[in-house]
């Protein structure tokens, strides 16, 4: 465990990379989606009968076995160690359904801190809070919620965020421990075959499919025995504490890993995520083709090759694309394109590739600008006076443009 790392605790791939396995995983695919399609339909049905019955005893186990027929199975060890009287549940987080696993064992509220609000939050079981900015007021309401008499413990995720559940435990979150002085800690250990249980991307829409597909989810709920805080303990180190038992008793490391931390994981993995699937077929190809078939980064690459294209309206998308695939710059793309030998021939009959657009100007105001070298210098200094000269006629254009574009005057320009 020493040398885990924050990769460990996320799966970003949903099929196996064990060949075995995934094998299986097409052999049983067909028979995924049918049980998917059933599943849909008996969701519905369980749906209908939460909502229809009103809570019970009675309402929990009928749920919960729709909910086996579902492929969501729910087993809970020392039930006994329950506490009525707990206020606050405090429980790691693996799944987006995590808290309606628990509700089908024992009445209790979770409320939704961030994320879709009005029927939607209702439907997936949340309680809905009306926040100010910030956490403060939002565990002034939830202390307030926990001090009235006859309300439903509450269920929080100091995690705020959910894990693979197999390597470790990010960093509980020290507010939900000032709510109440007494918690009860549940231990969650989610198991399932052929697919992983989430990926960051995902929504929990898509998750839902996914459980309907996989043969079946295994939720192992352990209830450990209530933690109250000692006096003089802060409510960091009340959490902390809490973090410690919850990772002994599932076999997982306890980490000052943040959710801030898993999201910039998740940004810097999707930054140098090869792109193979990426590349363009030079050609005819539009700018708006580009953008809707190319991925997040390359959207950013469409754009700098849009202002490319504006200062050098001849050269083809796919030539600018690729150069700037490259140099990731728009000014060192320019100046490439400029002195490339492709376009020197261009460049020496056409006024460097803006013969046509500089006949619309009159003779007064048409730029001249010097064609590219053949040939690279013989010495650094001749090569450096070389690409100044380009970039110096090249700003000079595309100020007169510029101009010309809007109207302005050559002293309104200064």
């Amino acid at each position: 465990m020493e040398t885990l790392g924050i990769e460990d605790m996320f799966d970003f791939r949903r099929f196996p990379k064990d060949a075995l396995v995934l094998l299986l995983l097409l052999i049983y695919f067909p028979v995924g989606v049918c049980l998917m399609l059933i599943r849909i339909f008996i969701g519905i049905h369980v749906f209908l009968v939460s909502c229809a019955l009103p809570e019970s005893f009675l309402r929990r186990f009928i749920v919960r076995t729709m909910c086996s027929v579902l492929g969501m199975h729910v087993r809970q060890k020392n039930p006994r160690s329950r506490d009525k009287n707990t206020k606050l549940y405090i429980c790691n987080h693996v799944t987006e359904f995590d808290h309606n696993i628990i509700n089908l064992l024992t009445p209790c509220s979770t409320p939704q801190l961030e994320g879709s609000t009005g029927f939607v939050c209702w439907a997936r079981g949340f309680m809905e809070i009306h926040p100010g900015s910030g956490q403060g007021p939002i565990g002034e309401s939830l202390q307030r919620y926990c001090s009235t008499e006859g309300t439903l413990p509450l269920l929080l995720f100091p995690e705020e965020d959910t894990t693979n559940g197999r390597a470790a435990l990010l960093k509980f979150s020290s507010w939900p421990f000032s709510l109440t002085d007494s918690i009860q800690p549940v231990a969650l250990r989610v198991t399932r075959p052929l697919i992983a249980l989430s990926t960051p991307d995902s929504s929990w829409l898509m998750e839902l499919l996914w459980t309907f597909f996989a043969p079946c989810t295994v939720y192992h709920v352990s209830w450990l025995p209530p933690v109250s805080r000692q006096d003089g303990e802060s409510t960091q180190e009340f959490a902390n504490k809490v973090q410690e038992l919850l990772a002994c008793e599932l076999g997982l490391v306890s980490t000052k890993l943040t959710k801030a931390d898993k999201a910039e994981y998740i940004k810097k993995k999707r930054h140098t995520a090869p792109r193979t699937s990426t590349s363009v077929r030079p050609g005819s190809i539009g700018l708006g083709f580009m953008v809707q078939s190319l991925g997040t980064d390359d959207h950013r690459i469409a754009r700098m090759a849009q202002q490319v294209k504006d200062v050098l309206p001849h050269v083809p998308l796919n030539v600018i694309a690729k150069d700037l695939a490259k140099t990731n710059c728009v000014d060192t793309t320019i100046t490439n394109l400029l002195e490339s030998k492709e376009e020197a021939p261009v460049e020496a009959s056409g006024m460097s590739m803006f013969g046509t657009s500089t006949n619309t100007y009159s003779s007064g105001s048409t730029p001249t600008i010097k064609p590219a070298a053949k040939t690279f210098g013989k010495s650094p200094a001749d090569r450096h006076l070389s690409l100044q000269e380009r970039k110096e006629a090249l700003y000079n254009f595309a100020r007169r443009r510029y101009i010309e574009k809007h109207g302005l005057d050559q002293e309104d320009s200064h």
